[in-house]
């Protein structure tokens, strides 16, 4: 794909990897809407970072599980540049919480995990796949989590919403090509003040030097390491959908 003057879309881009997904991109060209539900100034300031590559950036509050606020954020990105190239469905949440805790969920935690990390970002593939077709060459990146492969991860709600969108990831890819291709990546432990703040400061960094340790490349991820790969799904790989990459630094082998 050509990156200079192409449109992407980054939800939850205020911070972390979607904030270094966004850069990334504008840093090849790429206009940039920006997304946020909660973050204004995060947000601004992702959108700061992205002008000063010399790009055009549009800034859209909108929680991804509100089918009309996806619909509406699409909506201004195609007023403003009449294309959409790329949407990388990065938002997500979850509820920390210990896997043998059953008691720790009910309904509603997963219910409100699936209405962000599965069913947002349907809607948002939902939303803009005219724009996406009528560009002729299109990608979506989905950023799910070894969680969704491993069974592992912050609770069983979490996994099990990751799970099921690397599921939606494989049937989409049946049916929307030619134009657009979609693929997800699957980051294990992501450094950062996210996981620190969910984790506790002691048993992050506890964690942080375990899976370090146990990796064969002695690497866990960055928000820029996963933003790379994500940016490479888009950039490049035009024979490839249907798929997702493990980002672990090889500690899913051990």
């Amino acid at each position: 794909m050509e990156m200079k003057g192409a449109v992407a879309i980054v939800t939850g881009s205020s911070s972390g990897v979607g904030a270094a997904t966004a850069r990334l991109l504008a840093s090849k060209g790429c206009h940039i809407t920006i997304n946020y539900a909660h973050n204004k100034a995060g947000a601004e300031a992702a959108a700061a970072a992205c002008e000063a590559f010399g790009v055009e950036t549009l800034v859209c509050q909108a929680d991804v599980s509100d089918d009309a606020a996806c619909r509406a954020m699409v909506a201004a990105t195609m007023a403003k540049w009449g294309k959409i190239n790329a949407l990388v469905n990065n938002a997500g949440t979850t509820k920390f919480n210990p896997h043998a805790q059953l008691d720790g969920l009910d309904k509603d935690d997963f219910f409100h995990l699936y209405g962000v990390n599965v069913v947002g970002p349907y809607q948002m593939i939902r939303a803009a796949e005219q724009g996406m077709r009528a560009a002729g060459e299109a990608s979506v990146v989905n950023v799910a989590s070894i969680a969704g492969v491993e069974g592992i991860g912050s609770s069983v709600a979490y996994a099990a919403s990751k799970g099921a969108l690397l599921t939606m990831t494989r049937s989409l890819a049946r049916v929307m090509g030619p134009e657009i291709r979609i693929n997800a990546v699957c980051p294990g432990f992501i450094q950062g003040e996210w996981l620190e703040a969910g984790l506790g400061a002691e048993n992050y960094q506890k964690t942080l030097a375990a899976l370090e340790a146990r990796a064969p490349l002695k690497r866990t991820c960055t928000p820029e390491l996963v933003a790379d790969t994500i940016v490479a799904f888009i950039q490049g790989n035009s024979i490839i959908t249907g798929q997702h990459i493990i980002l672990d630094g090889g500690a899913h082998l051990i």
